[in-house]
């Protein structure tokens, strides 16, 4: 689950990682005095949302202290990325001599938390880190005797990350107190992007925590921000308990079961599709989860639907049924592409084709078609 960045800001002060001095509000009248505790003719306000680039969607504001009120009326209300602003950060602004970027992030593979530094701060390090991996320093850090090593790493990076000797010590000392965030707070990723330094040490800018869910009953304070880090079309598949995540690209995909979900994206990821969602109707789906999972894909507007089904416990006629009953009741003006196999697989394929509703047996042959087609909307 994902802490919003007010949230993560006060841990890292409980902690003592420095941070901007602010304030949250959620309405434009209630700022009343709380600006006179801020210092600076300029301040930055900022809206709390649980999605990244904000920046680029309006969602921060550097304003005249004048001007504070009613950039926060601006913003509460509006929507980012499927996120309605509710709450807004208020706090000074900082004179930067420089950012980077650092992170801590649980290592599947290496089964430990690695540490990422970054000689950049403010950016998209997976941008960075395919267009420029030089910039980038790793380790992982195994259990406490890892921490141990985080002073000689700070030092030895003084020249790819542009820091005195003095300030590579106190980065180390922040790294091993976002370690102890991370272990106390069942944290998958702890970042601050960027760590600014100024004329008087570093200080966060950002706050990212994303916690485990699967340890928030450890964590009861948070639990209840669980649906809030949810998009309103999540929301709406809760509902019906179909399984749901919202992506970043421009076309739908629906399958049963996770593993070939996931399996489904990656192939349309090979042939140049950007998926816009992961949908999984689940096994022995009805022609209703059916129907609702295709509303639930047009909702985000796609470019196209890539639906692959293997049929076991799942039948390929109801699947069919409930392609058809949708595209009877509701006008699609995008492209389907259709691949099922298995449970009833020939009865499928009829009901589809009374409908002019093409299917293939093919993953691979699907996955291109589909990247065909809605590249030629």
């Amino acid at each position: 689950m994902n802490l919003k960045e007010y949230q993560g800001k006060d841990i890292f002060r409980d902690n003592g990682i420095s941070v901007l001095a602010g304030f949250v509000v959620s309405r434009a009248d209630s700022i009343g005095s709380k600006i006179n505790s801020l210092s600076g003719e300029e301040l930055v306000v900022k809206a709390q949302v649980l999605t990244g680039g904000r920046g680029k969607a309006g969602g921060i504001k550097i304003v005249k202290r004048s001007r504070v009120q009613d950039a926060v009326s601006e913003l509460i209300g509006k929507d980012i990325k499927g996120f309605r602003i509710k709450e807004v950060l208020v706090e000074e602004k900082a004179a930067v001599l420089k950012e980077i970027y650092v992170s801590l992030a649980v290592n599947r593979v290496e089964k430990c938390l690695s540490l990422i530094l970054c000689m950049e701060g403010g950016i998209d390090i997976e941008e960075i880190s395919a267009k420029s991996p030089e910039k980038i320093i790793k380790a992982p850090i195994r259990g406490k005797d890892g921490l141990s090593h985080i002073d000689a790493l700070c030092k030895d990076s003084i020249g790819v990350l542009g820091l005195e000797p003095g300030a590579a010590v106190k980065l180390a000392d922040i790294i091993r107190k976002m370690h102890s965030i991370a272990v106390r707070y069942d944290a998958e990723l702890v970042e601050i992007n960027p760590l600014a330094l100024t004329g008087h040490g570093f200080a966060a800018l950002d706050a990212k925590l994303v916690i485990d869910d699967n340890a928030l009953f450890r964590h009861p304070e948070f639990a209840s921000g669980k649906e809030e880090s949810l998009t309103d079309i999540e929301k709406e598949a809760n509902k019906f308990g179909i399984q749901y995540v919202e992506l970043d690209g421009d076309i739908a995909i629906i399958g049963n079961g996770a593993g070939l979900v996931m399996a489904t994206l990656d192939v349309l990821h090979h042939y140049g599709g950007k998926p816009a969602n992961f949908l999984d109707v689940g096994g022995g789906a009805s022609v209703e989860v059916m129907e609702k999972s295709l509303e639930l894909c047009m909702m985000k507007k796609p470019r196209g639907i890539f639906i692959n089904i293997f049929g076991g416990i799942t039948r390929c006629d109801f699947i069919a049924q409930g392609i058809v009953d949708f595209v009877g009741r509701k006008a699609i003006d995008v492209p389907l592409a259709v691949r099922m196999i298995g449970t009833n697989e020939q009865e499928g394929r009829r009901i589809l084709e009374g409908k002019g509703i093409s299917s293939l047996s093919s993953m691979e042959e699907c996955a291109k078609k589909i990247v065909e087609l809605a590249g030629s909307l």
